[in-house]
This record gives structure tokens, sequence and C-alpha cells, in this order.
């Protein structure tokens, strides 16, 4: 997680119109190539259904990875609460709950348009560690044997209190005001093979070292990681620099810290909470009003289309879709239609999705935007652009006085 807050133009309209043993069972971090069972797509957006490679979390959208929890049903998440001998929690697992929770429920619950609930089971008591906070050398590029004894003796010291058996995710959060505690390590551990325990796979872990108040969604862009989502943004290799070139703030898999956090359409595409009603796949150029990608609808309603997707390699595809300042954007520094690349033999941390910028010469959003340069990306009415090397030009059209987005998509130019 970082912890810091092309060619192509585009035709803009007249300025009236422009008025944002041990756990050497290895524990891999979220580098791990997990790979499983699989249950496929079909319909008509099938031809725009790129396939699932063995890339880390694969943007492929072909078939689930069965080795991950699909959250297109309720799930049960325990939160373990762990203290240290080297020192006295001065918090209650009841306020870090609270730190978390309802929050990142309400995330997802809007994200997927309550198709999925994340039911938190928060232990009521800290339970303590054998060893001290500082000898576990708990640090993002953690070693593994001391990374390893962390998981093993936390399942250890957990068990005799918690069944496993009865959930599907696992949050380890420890006392966060122990000396030892960094927390640049909060991510999710994959195991190479899973632990046992209550007769049940532990496949991974979500090892929480928040301070109190923890860094904005950081738990629901972890618990993405738990869901095959990648990470979308850019580590420099000397951790200087930007980390948000790739989307900016646009998506919480690129920073919990964005503007616009709602997941991608395409990520909603591959977790189930959009289907093929919702995703139009454009072949021959045609014109698409798209729903804001963040509004829930009324009970009953339609989810009406929130998705384009224009195929442009065997394993790469943009796509177009509606973001307005409501549900998990209501934050967003600009409205409009977003643009973004999609490759699936992209591992995640590699940039499987780029933001299209729209507006190249110009930023907005200076002193609260995670990337500037992005946050004015999206086309705005009246505009038109012309994504480089697609032969594929998106002109925003109009909107609708629902707030819908009227999109012309014209391909093989």
């Amino acid at each position: 997680m970082p912890r810091q807050p092309g060619p192509g133009g585009v035709e803009r309209p007249s300025p009236r119109a422009l008025a944002a043993g041990l756990i050497s069972l290895l524990a891999l971090v979220a580098t791990s190539l997990v790979t499983g069972p699989a249950a496929a797509a079909s319909g008509d957006a099938a031809p725009c259904a790129l396939p699932r490679t063995m890339a880390h979390h694969s943007l492929g959208v072909d078939r689930w990875n069965g080795a991950y929890p699909r959250p297109d049903h309720p799930l049960d998440a325990v939160m373990v609460f762990l203290s240290f001998p080297d020192a006295q929690p001065v918090t209650t697992p009841a306020e870090l709950t609270a730190d978390y929770f309802p929050a990142t429920t309400d995330f997802f619950r809007r994200a997927s348009y309550g198709k999925f609930i994340l039911r938190p089971h928060p232990q009521r008591h800290w339970i303590r560690m054998p060893k001290p906070s500082s000898w576990y050398g708990i640090k993002r590029d953690w070693a593994n044997d001391r990374r390893s004894a962390y998981l093993r003796d936390a399942i250890d010291v957990a068990d005799p209190q918690v069944d496993f058996s009865r959930y599907d995710i696992v949050y380890l959060v420890a006392d966060p005001d122990a000396p030892g505690v960094d927390s640049d390590a909060t991510k999710v551990v994959n195991f190479d093979r899973p632990l046992r325990a209550d007769g049940t796979d532990i496949r991974r872990v979500v090892t929480v070292f928040e301070q109190h108040p923890p860094d904005r969604n950081v738990l629901a862009h972890e618990t993405g990681h738990v869901f095959d989502l990648p990470d979308l943004y850019h580590r420099p290799s000397d951790g200087k620099g930007d980390w948000d070139t790739y989307v900016g703030d646009w998506d919480v898999m690129g920073s919990q810290f964005g503007l616009a956090p709602d997941l991608f359409g395409w990520h909603k595409w591959k977790l189930g909470w959009l289907d093929d009603r919702q995703v139009v796949c454009v072949q021959s150029g045609r014109v698409v009003t798209l729903e804001p990608m963040a509004a829930v609808p009324v009970p009953g309603a339609s989810l009406g289309t929130r998705l384009a997707v224009i195929r442009t390699g065997e394993g790469n595809a943009v796509a177009v879709e509606a973001r307005s300042s409501t549900g998990n954007d209501r934050s967003t520094c600009a409205e409009g239609v977003l643009l973004y690349r999609v490759r699936n033999e992209t591992p995640s941390g590699g940039g499987p999705v780029d933001v299209l910028d729209t507006h190249p010469d110009t930023d907005a959003c200076w002193d609260q935007s995670v990337y500037p340069p992005l946050a004015d990306a999206p086309l705005r009415v009246g505009e038109t652009y012309s994504v480089p090397g697609a032969h594929t030009t998106i002109e925003v059209a109009d909107r609708t006085p629902s707030g819908a987005w009227t999109v012309r998509i014209t391909t093989g130019t």
C-alpha cells in the first residue's frame, strides 16, 4: 500500500460549453500466484471479456479463480486483536473495530449495488502474542522467517478462542501503539500452501498494522486483494516519487486516499457485480447511454448500462464508464466519461490498468488529489478523444436529465 496522500488529443467545445512446520509454508505477500477452478462467463459482452491469465491477480474476466472467495453473496470476516508483551494497549478492540466498520461494509455495499455484504465478527478482547512486537521485525518488505513466525504465532494463540471454520476472511489486527508495529506492513499475505485450523483451509490473511485512526479506505483496499483484485499503483524502485501515475484517484485499488475510490466497472464485472446486461461490447461503433458507475439505483430499479468495452487485442481492451459525484465517488474532483486501458497479462503492481488522460495539458484539485494530472481525466459533454493506437474515437454527446451520459463510440477510423 502506498502511504502518500500517451499521445492522442481531445477536441474541446467552445468556452461556453466547457463551463472533475513453520509458515515456511511459504507466506508469499501479494506477489504469489494462486490458481484454482474457474467458472466461465457468457453472453453478449463475452467477445470483449479478456481471458484470465497466469498473471497474479489477472484482470481476465472470462473465468473466476476459485482459489479466492467471490463477493457475490454475504461473507463473514473475523477480526482478531493481537497485543504484545512489550506494550500495554491504549485502545480497545471496540475502538479499533469502529475505525473500519461499518465504513468498509458500507463501501462494498454501495460498490456492489447491494449484491455483497461484508459481515464483521470482531473479537472483544486482546489476545497476547508470545514475543515482543520488536522481535518480529515488522515492516513493509518483511523478512520471511519473522513474518512466518508472526503468522504462526497469531494463528496459534487465536485458535483456542476463534473457530476459523466459521469465517471466509481473517483480519489480524495488531496493537497500533506497540513499539515494533509499522503501519506500512499492512497487506494481504497469501500462503503457498494453506494453513489448517478448525478443519478448514486458511489460504490468506489480512495483516493490519494501521495507526488509530487508520488511513481512509485502507481496509477496503486490502479486502479487494482477498477477492483477487490487483494493486493499481506504481511503486517507484527507490520508494520515492509518485505512486499514483497509473490511475490517480480512480479506484480504491490504486490509492486508499483517492477522491473517487469506487471500483472500476471492469473490476465490478470481474467480481460479478455487473453482468452482461450492464456491459456493452463495442465492435463496430455505437451510441451508448452510461449510468454513473457509483450511482446506486433504488430497490427494484435496473442498473442500466454501466460499462462499454472496446477489445483492442488478444489481451487488452479500452473501457469506457461514467463517473459522477455520488455514492463512493461523492468527493470526486471531476465528473464525466472516464477511459482506461486494461491488460490481462500484466500482474498486480505492474500497471494492469492505465487511465487515459484526455486533458494532458491540465491538472486539477492539486491540494486534494493523489495525482492531479489525472484528476481531470474524464471527458466532458461536447468533447471528443481519439484513443492512441486503437482506431477508436469517443465523443460525449450529451447528459440526460437523470444524470446518465450519452457517448458516441466510433471504431475503425
